[in-house]
C-alpha cells in the first residue's frame, strides 16, 4: 500500500498518484499492452488507455489516480443496488473518472467518460478512508459511479484498510476483466453488483462498446470460485434489451449457470448521454422481466427506478411470507431470525445478514473526508435516524391490490401496486 501525503489536495498529490500496475507485457514493436480487460490497450510512451486512468509512462503502465476520487457519498446500501447483503446499513461510496466501457445511456457519464483531471476533486488514501467510514457508522465502503476494475489498484488496498477495521467491501462494476487480474480483485471484495447490461454480443458491441462473453465468464467466476457475494443489474432499455426471447435466454443462462438464489435487479432506463431521444423503460417492462425471471426458476427478482413494494421486497421462497419489506430504500419491516433465517417457516435467505438490519434509511449524504475527522459528531448526527424497521407489516402494505396479486406468487401479507401510492423522485444510483 502506498503512502498517501498529507495534506491532501490536488496540486501536491498528482505525482504520488502515478503507481506502478502489474497487469501488462511489452510487445515485439515496442509497445505495452495492459492486460487489466479484454480491450487489451497497446500504448505507445505517454499514450492512455481507453479507461483514461491507466497510461503508459517511463516504460511502464502506471494508474494515475491512485487515491483521488470524484467525490464521496454515504447511501443506503439498497441503492447499488444490494438486497440481500446488510440490508438497511450505510455505505461509504465513491469513485474516481473513466470507465473501459463506452455505455451510449450511462448516467455517470460526467464522471465515466471524463477526460478532465478536475473531475477528481476530492483526495483519500486507503487508512484515511476505512477510517472516515467507521466514523460514519458505515458497515461498508462501495467501489461505485465509474467501474472500479480500472483503478484496481487502489481499489485493493482500500479493501485492505477497511478489513483490518472491521468493514466490507462492494463493488459496483461491468465485470469487464481478464481472468488474472479477475482473482486478485474479487479476492478482495465481499459483495459485488455487476451489470449484465444485455444478453446478445450485438448490443454489448454496440450500445457498451465491450463484449458480452468476458462478463460471463466473470459472473461465472465469482459464483463459484470465490466468497463474494453476487447480485446481477440489468437496465432494460425498450427495445434495446427487453424482447421477451432475450429475457428468457438471459434468466435462464442465470438459472444454468449461477443458480436460483442469485438476486436478480431490472432496472428502468432514464434518457441520458447519448440516448436522450429514446423514452424511459415503462414500468410493465420491468414487471414483465420480473414474471418471466420467476417463471424461470429465478427465487429473487427485484425492480428499481419504480415505486412497486412487492417488487423491491423480499419474500421466503419456501412459505413465501414477506420477510424485508421496502419502500424505496428504506427497510419498513424485519421478518429475519437472527441467523437470517424465515422466522416463520426456519428457511434460509441466501445473503450476507446481521442479528438485526440497519435502519439508515432512504438518505443520500455527500461528504467530504477531510472534515469527518474535525466535525463528526455533526456529520454522524446527520447519518444516524431515529427509526428503526417494524416486525409486522405496514399498514400501506397489508392494502391488497389484486392486480398485483395476479401478477405475482400468493404472498401472505397481501399485496400493493405500484401505481397506487406515489413515491419520492427516482434517485440516481
Amino acid at each position: 500500500m502506498m503512502a498517501f501525503p498529507a495534506p491532501c489536495t490536488i496540486i501536491n498529490i498528482i505525482m504520488e498518484t502515478e503507481v506502478a500496475t502489474r497487469y501488462w507485457h511489452a510487445l515485439a514493436d515496442g509497445r505495452l499492452q495492459c492486460d487489466l480487460c479484454p480491450r487489451h490497450c497497446r500504448l505507445h510512451e505517454g499514450q492512455r488507455g481507453m479507461c483514461f486512468v491507466r497510461r503508459r509512462l517511463d516504460d511502464t503502465i502506471k494508474l494515475v489516480s491512485y487515491g483521488r476520487s470524484s467525490g464521496f457519498c454515504v447511501d443506503p446500501i439498497e441503492k447499488k443496488p444490494l438486497h440481500h447483503f446488510l440490508p438497511g446499513s450505510a455505505v461509504l461510496s465513491f469513485g474516481t473518472a473513466g470507465c473501459n466501457l463506452a455505455c451510449k445511456y450511462c448516467q455517470n457519464w460526467d464522471i465515466s467518460r471524463s477526460r478532465n483531471i478536475d473531475t477528481l476533486g476530492d483526495a483519500a488514501g486507503p487508512a484515511q478512508l476505512a477510517r472516515a467510514a467507521v466514523e460514519l457508522d458505515c458497515r461498508s465502503v462501495a467501489f461505485t459511479y465509474n467501474d472500479p476494475v480500472i483503478f484496481l489498484e487502489y481499489a485493493v488496498d482500500v479493501a485492505t484498510a477497511c478489513r483490518e477495521r472491521g468493514l466490507r467491501t462492494v463493488a459496483v462494476t461491468a465485470g469487464y476483466i481478464d481472468a488474472e487480474p479477475r482473482v486478485e480483485f474479487f479476492k478482495a471484495m465481499d459483495a459485488a453488483n455487476v451489470d449484465l447490461k444485455g444478453f446478445t454480443e450485438t448490443f454489448y458491441r454496440k450500445t457498451c462498446g465491450a463484449r458480452l462473453a468476458p462478463v460471463l465468464e466473470t459472473l461465472e467466476y465469482i459464483r463459484h470460485e470465490t466468497s463474494t457475494w453476487l447480485e446481477l443489474t440489468t437496465l432494460l432499455i425498450h427495445g434495446y434489451n427487453d424482447s421477451d426471447a432475450e429475457l428468457h435466454a438471459l434468466t435462464g443462462w442465470v438459472i444454468e449457470h449461477l443458480g436460483a438464489d442469485v438476486p436478480m435487479h431490472f432496472t428502468a432506463f432514464r434518457p441520458d448521454w447519448k440516448m436522450r431521444d429514446v423514452p424511459p423503460t415503462p414500468s410493465t417492462a420491468l414487471l414483465r422481466a420480473r414474471k418471466i425471471a420467476m417463471a424461470n426458476g429465478l427465487r429473487y427478482v427485484y425492480t428499481g427506478n419504480i415505486y412497486d413494494r412487492v417488487a423491491s421486497s423480499t419474500f421466503c421462497h419456501h412459505c413465501g411470507v414477506l420477510l424485508i419489506e421496502r419502500d424505496w430504500y428504506q427497510v419498513e419491516r424485519w421478518g429475519l431470525d437472527p441467523r437470517g433465517r424465515c422466522a416463520t417457516c426456519n428457511a434460509s435467505l441466501p445473503g450476507c445478514f446481521e442479528a438485526l438490519p440497519g435502519h439508515f434509511g432512504a438518505r443520500r449524504i455527500p461528504v467530504r473526508l477531510s472534515e469527518v475527522g474535525t466535525q463528526s459528531t455533526r456529520l454522524t448526527n446527520r447519518i444516524r435516524p431515529a427509526r428503526w424497521p417494524r416486525t409486522t407489516p405496514s399498514k400501506e402494505f397489508m392494502l391488497v391490490s389484486k392486480a398485483a396479486a395476479e401478477r405475482d406468487r400468493p404472498v401472505q401479507v397481501g399485496t400493493i401496486s405500484g401505481d397506487q401510492i406515489p413515491g419520492p423522485p427516482v434517485l440516481p444510483s
